[in-house]
């Protein structure tokens, strides 16, 4: 252990206090249309080879599609064009991502909360959830845990409570971003909690963090207000403008998503593509990441064994792939909640993000014995971080823990500025070997030094020699080998 590690946890948040945003939905009218949603979808039932083929054609020329457009895709069910809808997602993600796979890892921070979600643990009425909210030191035994393991990038998950003021998750933040093991530290943060007004976010912005994401879970208004019948949740103009309020105070990375199994998935993946339309019509720029998690067993959650639109795995494949072509410049992310075939299966159809060696319990990385106890579901990929990046690189994947984009500005519109041209490969995959580079040199497994090797060999070789490029990533490559760290183009 380093001395850094042995050093005492930064001192203690600001005390607590109550956070009650002034919830003001007057004048506000919902951008998801509900009848145009099912009148695209009943209209373009019976969609026919050229039609879907020239859609997929326009994704591919990295255009994003109109809803009429996802609803065609939708509605295809001839086995030969949907593998043409899964090989143009294949191949956009490679033209525009190139083969890296993005690494995180969540950190439940606290687990109170004051709704009553009817698919979620930490709903308010259920007694089998133990309570908790990690305490700083807490806090820096789990980023500890998380860097010690190779970790650089995380997203801190916060029950929706008045105690989890933008104070209060600033401090959190600031916290992680202090903690230093050996070559070891985390180098962004993303947030998932409760939507804030104007205030709340610019404090919670003034911490340094990268992308907050907020999940609509059903953009079905009347699916959503059954299942949301208390709390701070309940209001369904709050959460959908949500994220609308926190690009006006200044953050330019969010992050959308719905919660597969409540409502029908065709409306929920037509939605995501309106919420998308909707943030690009105000802000010039959508989306940083889209997310699609399904609902999965919980403690004490009866509701979640049974979700009333559970999602099929065959469907799930193919509104991963619809997506991607959908939104071309969007990143997806892939979560553990799904088992290890389907993942590894469903990262070929367009998937850029995905955590991995996760735990979901409150204190549950520094080895708590009741975190299950403090969960927010049951997780259906329990593999290592180690093991997980061992079977990428076996797969064809280059498994990347960059974040240099964020770190010389590349964000928000200026990110697209980037991604549009195709820039992106140009500086993501560079980065993405420096930052695996690291990974090998300090945590991996023997196991996995040798497939990560044989990876970085690869990706070299498929450099082209007169790619000046090459020559200036091969001099960073030796940098780290002889011990420097976070070096980014």
């Amino acid at each position: 252990m380093t001395m850094e590690a042995l050093a005492p946890p930064p001192p203690a948040s600001t005390e607590r206090t109550r956070y009650l945003p002034t919830i003001d939905t007057e004048g506000l009218t919902s951008f998801i249309p509900d009848g145009e949603i099912w009148r695209h979808l009943e209209e373009t039932g019976s969609p026919d080879r050229s039609q879907v083929q020239d859609i997929i054609a326009k994704s591919l020329a990295k255009s994003r599609l109109d809803p009429e457009e996802m609803a065609v895709l939708i509605n295809t069910q001839e086995p030969e064009l949907l593998e043409e809808i899964f090989a143009g997602a294949r191949a956009l993600k490679e033209r525009i991502y190139g083969n890296r796979i993005v690494l995180f890892a969540p950190l439940y921070v606290g687990n109170s909360c004051v709704n009553d979600c009817q698919y979620c643990a930490f709903r308010s009425s259920n007694p089998k959830v133990v309570r908790k909210t990690l305490a700083d030191g807490e806090l820096h035994d789990e980023i500890i845990a998380l860097v010690r393991k190779g970790h650089k990038r995380l997203i801190m998950v916060y029950g929706e409570h008045p105690s989890y003021t933008p104070e209060f998750i600033a401090d959190t933040v600031r916290l992680v971003y202090g903690v230093k093991d050996g070559n070891g530290e985390i180098r962004r943060v993303n947030i998932n909690a409760a939507p804030l007004d104007h205030a709340g976010y610019r404090t919670v912005k003034e911490s340094g963090i990268g992308t907050y994401q907020i999940f609509q879970e059903s953009y079905h208004r009347e699916t959503y207000e059954q299942v949301h019948p208390r709390g701070l949740k309940s209001n369904y103009l709050w959460r959908l403008f949500g994220l609308t309020r926190a690009m006006e105070a200044g953050i330019d990375d969010v992050g959308i998503g719905a919660l597969l199994g409540l409502a029908d998935w065709r409306f929920e993946v037509m939605s995501l593509l309106y919420h998308t339309i909707h943030l690009e019509d105000r802000f010039n720029v959508g989306p940083h990441t889209i997310s699609f998690p399904r609902i999965e067993p919980a403690l004490g959650t009866a509701f979640a064994d049974r979700p009333p639109n559970q999602v099929s795995d065959a469907d799930f494949k193919k509104l991963i792939a619809i997506i991607r072509l959908a939104v071309p410049y969007t990143g997806m992310i892939l979560t553990c909640r799904e088992p290890v075939a389907l993942r590894n299966e469903a990262l070929a159809f367009g998937v850029s993000q995905i955590d991995a060696g996760s735990s979901i319990g409150i204190g549950s990385y520094s080895q708590d014995a009741e975190a299950h106890k403090k969960s927010q579901f049951v997780l259906g990929d329990q593999r290592s971080l180690d093991q997980a990046i061992r079977e990428l690189c076996d797969a064809g994947f280059l498994p990347s823990f960059c974040t240099g984009c964020y770190r010389v500005g590349r964000t928000g519109e200026h990110f697209m500025e980037f991604a549009v041209p195709g820039f992106v490969k140009r500086y993501c995959t560079p980065n993405a070997m420096l930052t695996f580079l690291e990974y090998l040199q300090d945590y991996a497994s023997p196991e996995t030094v040798v497939a990560g090797h044989r990876r970085m060999t690869a990706e070299i070789k498929a450099m082209p020699d007169s790619e000046s490029l090459k020559g200036h990533l091969l001099e960073r490559l030796d940098r780290v080998r002889d011990g420097e760290r976070d070096l980014f183009f």
